[in-house]
Parts: structure tokens; C-alpha cells; sequence
């Protein structure tokens, strides 16, 4: 782990070298200071002698602006190298969270990879910022502290050195108790930003169905178990400020005391004296400062942890040695599939799929909910990798083909439907970066989104919002199809991508796919009879196998589910969309 981090560094790595230099010239400064201080004492005011005040007044003036000067410039490099440390360590997080197939994803929840990217990363970033600050600071100004107060009285040093074993015992008992309690913080962070992120996203949702008390609720359970671990974390830590004042007023005492003694008895001078309870002050401060530093490096070694975790993640699906940059067609074959979701039960979302599908066919699929239909197509694209048996494109098993080159070529317009922040254009050239506007309008007129993009006030420079939340659900669909024909693939793969639309769009953009791109295979997965019944074939899926696999025609008359869904939506008069229904149903 700690190898890992220190890579992250980088460019940075002369500030944080730097740091430590300056820092440690301001702790010579600061500990030579009340050393003087009695010289100034002693052979200036105690002596009545005005040139050693100001001679020894003028070194200490200079001696702390030194010290000053060392601080800044230390304070400056390490606020550049902590800063740059974090920066590096989140871009290699997202940079490898981008390589995540999509079972790494199933692996860590959103909200624990935000928690990861932006409270651990903070964490670390303190921890590094203390530890070239203070973790140099602390060290030296209690070891130099010590070593003057020998030099001053090796009698009195005693002091410091039984006070310094009496709070390191103390801290090593607290900050041991404090460092599991803080590894479960973190997790709880997770799932606090979970709370938040779900309730924001769809916050639409709740709102409709009146749930925000059961929200605030959910929120409260989240945020009290975090603040619980939190008031255990730092009852422990509390401790820490009394004892401290205790060893301290304890080491004034005891120093006032015989102090005093040596100082009537002629062993100390009243100078000397006064540096000795500057330097108690020290000591004590500099344990303090450790105190501190070990309590934050408690805390950072469960984030490092969970930051480097994410790091060192290898995706389960990578670009294969000598990929294969070459797509034929778009021919689709199934070679004896199965498939199971590491995160999952351990059961097969998908048995034995055996299936060979030409190029420039159109094929529908339909089943229930879970019987597999979404599985199946991740496959294609190698979205996530089968258990068992092998998915060819082209030809060509799918994991032997460059990742770039297979997406390109086989555009998939999932379930969930995403738009970004920003223009209709900049969102269509998703698709592909170099398509001119006539080439976008082509794409959207095939999609069936040219039209209400026309009657926008600004067109396709239409400024969409954050998910596209100021479109309709359809007019999302349309254009999330257009975008995927922007990559002019081989195959285009439609989840349920028009369920949102009504009967007579579903239509319309099924003959221009059929007609603009005969080559494309084009695979449609559809809850709506009417949207499958003129496909080439079609797939009825039941518990992640092969039901049904045919013409509609023939379906229609020897499979059972097929007709079960036929029926079904007869019954109900098609589809809600469908404006001849909808007119039938108001007479």
C-alpha cells in the first residue's frame, strides 16, 4: 500500500523533499531562541548590561524572522506537494474506474467509489500534509528540546523524560482503541452517500409518491450510525487534551519547585530557568503534535487502503495481447453460452444459449422480468465476459477483438437511457466526435428526433440539462438511438430503448433502420408484440433459456409463452400507446 502512494507523488516529489529542509531550519531556529533568551537574561537585564540586551535582543529579532522565513516557504511546497499528491491519487482512481468492466462496477457501489475519491482522498491528503509538516516538526523540536536541557541541567532533564514515557504510554493505549473505530467509519460514510445519492437522483420519483419522511428517515439512520462510530471515536480522543494538561501543569510544578531550589542554591540561573519551562512547553507540545499525527495516520491507513484497493483493481475484462482490430460483419454467434454474475448468487443468469445470427437480420427478443434479455446482450459487446461457451462477432470471439474497435461496431442504447449536461450536438457527437451537423440531423432523422428538435428554440444547440431531465422519456430514447447510429456500427443493440415512444414512432424507426441500414444487425429487445412481429426471427427468453426461437407466424402457433404474451396484450387492446386504443377506450 504505502509503495503505491509514494508512487502518486510524482512530479511533486522536490516540494515534498523541500518541505522537510525548511521545516527542519524553523525548528533550529525556534529551539535556539530561549537558549539565547538566557544569555539576554543573565549577562544582559540580570547584569544591567544594555549592549548584551540589544546584541542578544538584535540575534533573537533575527533568528525569528528566520524562522518565519523557513516556515512560509515550508508551508508553501507542502501545500503544493499534499495538493498534488491528492490530484495524482484521484486521477488514477477515475482513470482505472474507467477501465472497470462492468462486473468491477457491480463490485464497488457508486456511492463507496465517490466516498473513495473524495472523503478518503481528503483523508490521505492531511495525513500527507502532517506528515511532512508536522512528523518532521514534532520529532526534532522534542529531540533538540531535550538535548538543550541537558545541556542547561541534566538533573532537571529527568522531568521531560519521565512526562515523555508517562504520555506515550497513554497515547498508545488511546490511539490503538481509536484505529478500528475509524476503519468502520469509513464504511458507514458509504453508505450515508448512498442515502444521499439515491434520493437525489430520484428525487422525481420520490416526490411523486410523497416519500420524503421515509427518505428523511432512511437519511437519520444513516447519518446517526455514522455520527455514533464518530462520538466513540472521539470520546477516546478526548482523553487526550486533559492528560495532556495534566503532564504539563505536573512538569511546571515539579520544574517551579526545584527550580527554585537550584536557582537560591546557585546550580541554575534565573535565565536558564525560563528557557527550561520554555522547553517543557515544547516537549509537551511536540508529544501532542504526535499524539495528533498518529490519530490522523490511523484514520488514513483505512482510506489508503480502500484508495489503493480501487487503484490496483485489475478489470476483469481487458484489451487482449495482439487484439484483433478487424470486424467483418455484423454477424452474431451464441456458441453454447452460460453465464453467471460474480457478485450475485452464484447461479446462471443464462443456460446452455445456443444461437447464430446473420448479418443485416433483424431480431426481436421478448421474455419476463429476470428471464435474461439484458444478460444476453452485455455479452455482445463484451460487457461483461460468459462463464462458459464463447460470443463471436464477425466471426471472431468476441476476446480476441480490441475493445475499441468491437464498442464501435456494436452500439448498444441501453434500459437506462443517459443524456449529459450540454447541448443536443455535443450529446449526439458521443457517438462519434467528428460527425457534422448534417451527418447528426441524418442520425436523428432515422431516430425519429429531428422533428422536435426543429421546434426547440434553439434547435440542436438546445442546452440539455443533467440527464436530460428537460426532454421527455421518448424524446431522451430518439436521441440516445441517434447518437448510437453516429458509430455507424455493424450492430445496433435496443434494449426496451422504445418503450417511452408511442406505437406510431416505434414504427417509424423500425422502417428507417430497416431501410437506411439494411447491412446493420439490429437486435430489439421489446415488452410490445407490435415492436417484434416483423423481425426476421425472434428470441423468447424464460429463465435464462431458449423458449422460443422462430418467425412471429410461427410462434404465434407453437410456442406457449409467445402466445401467453399475445393474448395478454390483445386483452388489454395492444398497447396503452397505441392512439387507435386510446380512442376505442373513450368511446
Amino acid at each position: 500500500m504505502i509503495k503505491t502512494l509514494l508512487r502518486h507523488i510524482g512530479q511533486y516529489r522536490t516540494a515534498a523533499i523541500l518541505t522537510p529542509v525548511f521545516i527542519m531550519l524553523e525548528v533550529i531556529m525556534d529551539v535556539l531562541i530561549p537558549y539565547v533568551t538566557s544569555w539576554l537574561i543573565d549577562d544582559g537585564i540580570n547584569a544591567r548590561h544594555l549592549p548584551n540586551v540589544y546584541r542578544y535582543g538584535g540575534l533573537m529579532l533575527i533568528m525569528a524572522f528566520a524562522s518565519l522565513a523557513m516556515g512560509i516557504l515550508g508551508g508553501r511546497f507542502v501545500a503544493k506537494s499534499s495538493t498534488g499528491f491528492a490530484a495524482n491519487l484521484r486521477k488514477s482512481m477515475y482513470r482505472n474506474i474507467q477501465r472497470f468492466a462492468f462486473s468491477d462496477i457491480d463490485k464497488y457501489s457508486t456511492s463507496g467509489l465517490v466516498t473513495r475519491m473524495t472523503t478518503d482522498v481528503n483523508n490521505l491528503q492531511n495525513a500527507f500534509q502532517m506528515i511532512l509538516r508536522t512528523s518532521i516538526r514534532a520529532p526534532f523540536s522534542m529531540i533538540f528540546s531535550i538535548v538543550m536541557c541537558f545541556v542547561i541541567s541534566p538533573r532537571m532533564s529527568l522531568i521531560f523524560i519521565i512526562a515523555t514515557v508517562v504520555l506515550s504510554v497513554i497515547l498508545t493505549f488511546i490511539i490503538k482503541r481509536v484505529s478500528a473505530t475509524f476503519t468502520k467509519v469509513f464504511k458507514q460514510y458509504d453508505v450515508l452517500n448512498s442515502a444521499v445519492q439515491e434520493n437525489v437522483s430520484a428525487i422525481r420519483v420520490v416526490k411523486a409518491f410523497v416519500r420524503e419522511d421515509y427518505e428523511n428517515q432512511k437519511f437519520e439512520l444513516a447519518a446517526r450510525g455514522l455520527y455514533n462510530l464518530y462520538v466513540k471515536a472521539e470520546r477516546l480522543m478526548a482523553v487526550n487534551h486533559p492528560v495532556m494538561n495534566m503532564v504539563v501543569y505536573g512538569c511546571i510544578i515539579a520544574i517551579s519547585w526545584f527550580g527554585a531550589q537550584f536557582v537560591v542554591g546557585g546550580q541554575l540561573t534565573t535565565g536558564q530557568l525560563t528557557s527550561l519551562f520554555t522547553y517543557v512547553m515544547n516537549i509537551l507540545m511536540s508529544l501532542m503534535m504526535l499524539s495528533m499525527i498518529f490519530v490522523q495516520i490511523t484514520m488514513s491507513a483505512a482510506s489508503g487502503k480502500r484508495v489503493v484497493e480501487v487503484i490496483n483493481e485489475v478489470p476483469d475484462i481487458v484489451n487482449p495481447e495482439q487484439a484483433d482490430t478487424e470486424i467483418a460483419d455484423g454477424r452474431i454467434d451464441f456458441n453454447h453460452v452460460s453465464f453467471a454474475y460474480k457478485g450475485g448468487s452464484g447461479e446462471y443468469a443464462l443456460y446452455d444459449i445456443d444461437l447464430h445470427i446473420a448479418a443485416g437480420e433483424t431480431i426481436g427478443v421478448i421474455g419476463g422480468t429476470g428471464s435474461g434479455k439484458s444478460s444476453l446482450i452485455n455479452l455482445i459487446s463484451r460487457l461483461y465476459d460468459t462463464t462458459r461457451g464463447s460470443v463471436a462477432v464477425g466471426g471472431k470471439d468476441v476476446r480476441t477483438l480490441d475493445l475499441t474497435t468491437l464498442r464501435n461496431n456494436v452500439a448498444v442504447v441501453l434500459q437506462k437511457n443517459v443524456l449529459f449536461s450540454g447541448t443536443i450536438l455535443e450529446n449526439l457527437r458521443w457517438g462519434n466526435p467528428d460527425a457534422t451537423l448534417e451527418q447528426c440531423r441524418e442520425a436523428c432523422r432515422i431516430a425519429c428526433a429531428d422533428e422536435f428538435i426543429q421546434q426547440m428554440p434553439d434547435g440542436y444547440n438546445t442546452r440539455l440539462e443533467q440527464g436530460g431531465t428537460n426532454v421527455s422519456g421518448g424524446q431522451r430514447q430518439r436521441l440516445c438511438i441517434a447518437r448510437a447510429l453516429l458509430k455507424k456500427p455493424l450492430v445496433l443493440v435496443l434494449d426496451d430503448s422504445t418503450s417511452a415512444c408511442d406505437n406510431a414512432t416505434d414504427a417509424a424507426i423500425r422502417e428507417a433502420l430497416r431501410n437506411d441500414v439494411p447491412a446493420m444487425t439490429r437486435i430489439i429487445i421489446a415488452q410490445r408484440i407490435s415492436s417484434l412481429k416483423d423481425c426476421d426471427r425472434i428470441l423468447v427468453m424464460d429463465g435464462g433459456r431458449v423458449n422460443g426461437w422462430d418467425t412471429h407466424e410461427n410462434l404465434l402457433k407453437n410456442n406457449k409463452i409467445y402466445q401467453e404474451i399475445c393474448a395478454i396484450q390483445d386483452e388489454d387492446g395492444g398497447d396503452f400507446d397505441d392512439p387507435q386504443n386510446r380512442k376505442e377506450d373513450a368511446q
